[in-house]
């Protein structure tokens, strides 16, 4: 099998069997025709660790190495598994210090949230549009996807998100706080566009990942990344459990969620720092 139909055959596993989304699935291609390329003509499936090796010797930056080791762990995985070859590759990932997530406090966020006219309905959309990121800690792509029936309000106090759009399609459900269900009630109330979609743009039409990255960085100068890790900070901060803070966020794994336990502790020296007479 030539190269290019392994790859071919790789983008429909990564689509059909682990069900990623297409940016995802983008990167990882991306990745695997730069490795192709490097070895030209030579078999990808008789290479030696070695030769892999000399491949990723290019990349100076750690987290641009491991990416690329990733997909290319993958890649070798996915061949072992349909017998494409025999020889199953897995070179470990190089050591990254952990780095905190970046995040806003809720203060930095009103701040933001104050500089939206509120009078004209798209100012309507972003004020909801960023709350409605910090109150549920969506990803964008799951935000952008997100149906009016998804919202299930019983009241402003009882409100829920069903999130179905989430990596690897897991369901999950989320409690919307009271003022981001009144926003979002705002908008959708002076909204004369009827649409299945939550978001809209202004010709009506769902709104895309750059409109809804370039609202939220036009007021919060932030990604809305950025929001969701302030949405998982500020009840970590607040003391939430680190299994419910896994499930609200829609993690496979509590070792992502673990990142947030370092915000903790930094906060917790600080305040030692801050008022402990010894300190």
């Amino acid at each position: 099998m030539s190269s290019s139909t392994l790859l071919i055959a790789f983008q429909e596993y990564l689509h059909i069997n682990k069900a990623l989304e297409p940016n995802t699935i983008k990167s990882y291609l991306s990745d695997l025709r730069q490795f192709q390329t490097h070895f030209k003509k030579q078999d990808i499936l008789k290479l030696k660790t070695m030769d892999i090796f000399t491949f990723l010797s290019q990349f100076e930056n750690k987290r641009t190495l491991n990416r690329k080791l990733s997909s290319i762990n993958a890649f070798y995985d996915f061949c072992h598994k349909l017998e494409f070859t025999n020889t199953n590759i897995n070179i470990p990932m190089a050591k990254v210090p952990k780095s905190l997530p970046k995040y806003l406090s809720f203060d930095e966020i009103q701040t933001g949230l104050k500089l939206i006219d509120r009078s004209k309905l798209l100012g309507l959309r972003d004020y909801a549009l960023i709350l409605f990121l910090y109150a549920s800690g969506c990803r964008v792509s799951e935000a952008i996807l997100a149906k009016r029936e998804d919202l299930n309000i019983t009241n402003p106090n009882d409100a829920w998100l069903k999130v179905r759009f989430a990596k690897g399609q897991k369901e999950r459900m989320v409690p919307l706080a009271a003022i981001a269900v009144q926003a979002i009630e705002n908008y959708l109330n002076a909204a004369s566009i009827q649409s299945e979609y939550l978001w809209l743009n202004y010709r009506g039409e769902a709104l895309s990942r750059i409109s809804a990255y370039k609202t939220v960085k036009s007021y919060l100068n932030v990604s809305p990344h950025v929001l969701r890790h302030s949405f998982a900070s500020s009840l970590i901060l607040g003391g939430a459990d680190l299994r419910v803070v896994q499930e609200l966020l829609g993690h496979s794994s509590l070792e992502t969620t673990q990142i947030y336990t370092h915000i903790q502790q930094e906060n917790l020296a600080q305040t030692i720092n801050s008022y402990h007479p010894l300190a």
